[in-house]
């Protein structure tokens, strides 16, 4: 069974899409696989989102999870839909025991000490780091992460194609959250998806 550090571990960049237009969504998804991202996190920030992760779900090799989940009935709606993880800004009991209990890979956002030990609490050691560059950036995840040496981390919210690979290069972080990839033609954004995936070398 897939987990959540098989997903993190499977690119060095995970794009987080806001889709207006489900019609897009499957020219966005093959563009950014052919580039080498396959994990493709979809947020529930429009009302084509559930559309849009029907259509990913059909590109091969694509891994189609759902980001921007904050209530027990939006995850009734993406496992529906197929999402393959699922993702959250924050983290509560109330949310994640039914996605825990799912079986859905999990990846919930954390931004302090607090977080991190509920969700240890609840079995979970690997963690979004959100907002990343509004919470301190690397110098806060640095600190946050000595004391917590089990856990890995998806730093999102802020990162650039130019901070990325300092993220990158801190043993616990396996991988970024960024939507710099996600704008631009079919072939701009394989080109974009090529070079991020390459970050990790």
């Amino acid at each position: 069974m897939t987990t959540i550090a098989d997903i993190m571990r499977t690119s060095a960049v995970i794009p987080v899409l806001v889709i207006d237009d489900a019609a897009t969504a499957r020219p966005l998804a093959e563009a950014l696989v052919a580039g080498g991202l396959r994990v493709l996190e979809v947020t529930l920030r429009t009302p084509a989102a559930l559309d849009a992760i029907r259509e990913m779900k059909q590109v091969p090799g694509a891994i189609v999870g759902a980001g921007t989940v904050v209530s027990t009935d939006q995850f009734d709606q993406v496992a529906k839909a197929g999402a393959e993880f699922i993702v959250s800004p924050g983290l509560t009991e109330r949310l994640a025991v039914p996605i825990i209990a799912s079986g859905i890979p999990y990846l919930p956002g954390t931004a302090t000490a607090g977080d991190i030990m509920r969700g240890l609490d609840l079995g979970l050691t690997h963690f979004k780091f959100f907002p990343a560059e509004t919470s301190g950036g690397l110098k806060a995840l640095k600190a946050l992460a000595a004391p917590f040496n089990q856990c890995r981390f998806c730093p999102t919210g802020g990162i650039t194609e130019a901070t990325a690979p300092d993220w990158l290069a801190f043993d616990p972080v396996l991988c970024v959250g960024g939507s710099w990839i996600t704008t631009g033609t079919p072939a701009e954004i394989e080109a974009k998806a090529r070079a991020a995936s390459a970050l990790r070398g």
